[in-house]
């Protein structure tokens, strides 16, 4: 359990306790009733230690988290409220905090179709009856940018699932350079999203393989099949990458330059973390990232067009010139064929 949930707890706890104004409390009752509510929520004895309740009496006494609580000692010896009724579990909500809650749904409104977060729904429409009940301008001003169309989305909950309860799956996949479907038994480890498309990292016979949801067909429970769980952390497993492929290769340095008036665009969003300024010019500016060369990098360069010069590695430099010069070639052929006959 994380340490600010267990404050959380101690809290409620010492705020329950001096409600009860039918009992004195003293500083080791506080502590026994938080070690007691700790256990009841782990299952397992845990010790709040002296300094620990007087640090959370000191807190609910702050403003910090907008208690404020009236907490005071009488006789030397006892605690309770000054003020009769009060609980931290009252505190009105400010017009800020009714504001932030407002943001907060909108953003997750734009969800409302996604099937991982359906059964939020509820809790969605109980915050808006009373968030909303003193507002009447209920408009959205942030737009998240989404493809209500794509396909594959109602997979994410079974893949969720299986990853939860270490499941292998069975599934039916076709990628677009597939002429059929095949049959796969994966064991799924990540669900990773990248330019609004979703894919599945999973471990298919001893080896990595990400697929992309709209390219499954099914998904079914591969039961005599035992899960093999790797517990991949995403930010390690995708640290030198741009978007969701992760060859089998060593990151390297890509340096490029940027033209004058599209640096600015490349310096406050960066390709990738790794980025760094190397050199300003006249006419632009030398990046360098620090990644793996796959699909997206290329496709992330190729988006740039002439604004863009790859300078390091030559072997990336060559494939993103022989890609030019097809789509040259492509767009020189197109223009002969309009020219009229002679």
């Amino acid at each position: 359990m994380a340490s600010n949930k267990n404050a959380l707890i101690r809290y409620k706890t010492i705020d329950q306790c001096l409600r009860n104004t039918m009992r004195r409390w003293t500083l080791e009752d506080l502590i026994d009733a938080c070690s007691d509510a700790l256990y009841e929520y782990e299952g397992k004895d845990v010790y709040v230690s002296k300094r620990t309740v007087q640090l959370d009496i000191q807190m609910m006494r702050s403003d910090k988290l907008g208690y404020n609580a009236p907490i005071e000692v009488y006789q030397r010896k006892y605690y309770r409220y000054a003020e009769e009724g009060y609980s931290i579990m009252n505190i009105p909500v400010t017009e800020n905090d009714v504001k932030v809650m407002n943001d907060a749904i909108q953003v997750l409104r734009q969800f409302k179709d996604f099937s991982l977060f359906k059964e939020m729904d509820g809790v969605l429409q109980r915050l808006e009856d009373s968030v909303y009940s003193s507002q009447k301008n209920n408009r959205a001003i942030i737009h998240l940018d989404k493809n209500e169309q794509l396909k594959g989305l109602e997979f994410i909950d079974p893949l969720y699932n299986a990853i939860q309860q270490k499941k292998a799956l069975k599934i039916r996949y076709q990628s677009f350079k597939a002429l059929e479907p095949s049959d796969k038994v994966i064991h799924p480890q990540l669900i990773k999203e990248y330019n609004n498309r979703w894919f599945v990292l999973s471990i298919h016979k001893n080896s990595y393989l990400t697929l992309a949801l709209d390219r499954i067909i099914n998904i079914s429970v591969a039961d005599n099949t035992i899960y093999k769980d790797l517990n991949i952390e995403g930010d390690v497993f995708y640290k030198d990458v741009v978007g969701a492929t992760v060859p089998n290769s060593r990151p390297q340095r890509i340096q490029f330059w940027v033209e004058k008036q599209m640096a600015p665009y490349v310096f406050t969003k960066p390709f990738h973390k790794s980025q760094r300024l190397i050199e300003e010019k006249d006419d632009g500016t030398i990046f360098n990232i620090f990644v793996k060369i796959n699909f997206e990098l290329e496709r992330l360069l190729l988006g740039y067009g002439d604004s863009i010069e790859i300078l390091k590695p030559q072997r990336l430099r060559e494939r993103i010139q022989k890609k030019l010069h097809r789509a040259h070639h492509k767009y020189t052929l197109k223009e002969d064929s309009k020219k009229p006959a002679e």
